[in-house]
């Protein structure tokens, strides 16, 4: 089945179809390219298949050469840069995982520097609204929820679903409420397990811009998905989810597919750049193949598709969907689902937790990296090719999305491309008490106003970062750190009856049985510290 490359279809397809490349006839590239290095190499059906260039010399002037495919004549890549027409507020940005939406309780968050507040009414259905009460300007997300109503718990002012101001308890009885006290509302929609929202106020929300994902809707298509903070920008975020040839090394031996020794020089084939974004293909040079298909898209979203046939001639569909959303200068909000028409029965003997809390280990794996170069950035405020030494057979996604930065970076609050760049004009304002940082708790479990002292309010670490905003993992939290207390408990006494019995029978059973109790107490103490207790990288001889 064909399926076409053009970025605006209603409800965006994105295309999950490992196709033939002799089936793409979308914007074709040179591949004598001295941007990305490749040479070509004439294959049986005449396909044209890029063999990448390794020497790190000739590499590490790739950001500094013209692209021959990249659209642009001579004198434009060297003077005039080609610029789209794009508006930030004008886009679908993934807010949350559905399912992890708290269902009594208000959630504060972010769109680069625009703070917004999500709840469900009494009805279940979603409301956004802009994070700030009209009255004196506070948090929203600090609020509660009292029939279905979102409260303001500084002097009590609710707002239901329209925006509209239903209580004020300060005026008169018989004083009506103003149509002017309302509160700014945006547009949000659910689709395949996301919240979506769109975040213009004066243009109406685009239908065709709204993700859709042909794999997510195919029969028997089961995912895991998780949702995570991070303390760098999603730029770089989304460079290090681009970024192939880094998984080997940095994450070695976390799973079962990485590992050190495949570290190796990586084939790469763009087959489609438009003011939305871009794909093409990857894979191993040793392999010789490309199987894996990756598509950006604008603004936030990012996924890398392959399909495998089976010995019985059954072909299955494989997807990794990342769903970056900036929330301000120096952090961003990832959703990550990793899912497939077929799972390993391995898997399935883990829980559900296992593989949230293997995800937050990777993150934490890149934190350092990634948050010193951040930093960097922002010190030098220069474009990214006066930094980097972009390889050529291993750093072509990266290098695709600087440079597609470069043509819609204006039309965003602040931006690092290849060649320009617009730092943010205002310092990052650094909230002590961040608004519904701890909503997932929610009112069955009164945290309003402070933190608990389990852990720090701190991006960098796992608790904060990934359990509060997931439902599963925290209820996995609550349920092992009670039955840790009880076991304890359960220990204590029968040792006590130990001491106090007469039989050494008996003596032997309880005392048996409390170091049972304190193994048990052990691993779900081991199981609460997985959840929330952050990787520290040991450093090793090889």
């Amino acid at each position: 089945m064909a399926l076409s490359l053009s970025p605006c279809l209603p409800h965006t397809t994105y295309l999950s179809k490992p196709l033939s490349t002799s089936k793409l006839t979308t914007t074709s590239v040179t591949f004598n390219n001295p941007l990305l290095g490749f040479k070509p190499v004439n294959l049986r059906n005449n396909q044209v298949r890029c063999h990448a260039v390794t020497d790190l010399k000739s590499a590490s002037s790739l950001d500094q050469s013209k692209g021959e495919g990249d659209d642009r004549s001579e004198e434009e890549s060297k003077g005039d840069r080609i610029v789209a027409d794009y508006n930030w507020t004008e886009e679908w940005y993934p807010l949350y995982l559905t399912k992890d939406v708290p269902d009594d309780a208000p959630l504060g968050l972010t769109v680069f520097d625009q703070q917004l507040v999500l709840y469900k009414d009494g009805n279940g259905v979603l409301h956004c609204y802009q994070d700030r009460c009209p009255h004196r300007l506070a948090k929203l997300s600090e609020g509660q929820l009292i029939d279905g109503r979102l409260e303001c718990l500084y002097h009590g002012w609710q707002f239901e679903g329209n925006g509209k101001c239903v209580k004020i308890p300060q005026i008169p009885a018989d004083a009506k409420i103003p149509r002017s006290v309302c509160v700014k509302t945006y547009d949000v929609k659910e689709s395949q397990g996301v919240v979506w929202v769109w975040m213009s106020q004066t243009t109406p929300p685009n239908p065709e811009k709204l993700p859709w994902f042909e794999n997510f809707a195919r029969p028997g298509f089961q995912d895991t998905s998780t949702i995570h903070e991070l303390p760098y920008d999603h730029s770089i975020l989304l460079e290090n989810l681009m970024d192939p040839a880094h998984i080997p090394i940095s994450h070695d031996r976390t799973d079962w597919t990485a590992k050190r020794a495949d570290a190796q020089a990586l084939l790469f084939e763009v087959t489609e750049r438009t003011h939305r974004g871009f794909a093409g293909w990857w894979g191993k040079e040793k392999d010789g193949s490309m199987p894996n298909f990756l598509r950006f898209d604008a603004p936030c979203v990012l996924q890398n598709n392959r399909e495998l046939v089976d010995k019985d001639g059954e072909k299955h569909y494989f997807t990794g969907l990342f769903l970056c959303r900036p929330t301000g200068q120096g952090k961003s909000m990832l959703i990550v689902r990793f899912g497939g028409t077929k799972r390993s029965p391995l898997a399935k003997l883990f829980p559900k937790w296992y593989f949230h809390q293997n995800a937050s280990k990777v993150f934490e794996q890149d934190m350092g990296f990634l948050s010193s170069q951040n930093e960097v950035l922002m010190k030098e405020k220069v474009p990214t090719k006066e930094l980097y030494i972009n390889l050529k057979s291993s750093d072509t996604w990266v290098a695709e999305y600087r440079k597609w930065m470069d043509k819609v970076g204006h039309g965003m609050p602040y931006y690092f491309g290849h060649s320009t760049l617009s730092p943010p004009k205002l310092p990052a304002v650094v909230e002590h008490a961040p608004a519904g940082l701890i909503a997932g708790v929610s009112a069955s479990s009164p945290a309003k106003g402070g933190i608990g002292t389990m852990h720090a309010p701190n991006l960098a670490n796992r608790y904060f970062r990934h359990v509060i905003h997931c439902k599963g993992c925290s209820s996995v939290v609550k349920a092992f750190t009670a039955w840790k207390n009880g076991l304890s408990a359960a220990a204590l006494v029968l040792t006590a009856l130990a001491i106090l019995a007469s039989s050494r029978q008996w003596k032997t059973f309880l005392l048996l049985s409390a170091t049972l109790c304190l193994g048990g107490a052990y691993a779900c103490s081991t199981a609460v510290a997985m959840n929330t207790t952050n990787f520290i990288r040991v450093h090793r001889r090889l």
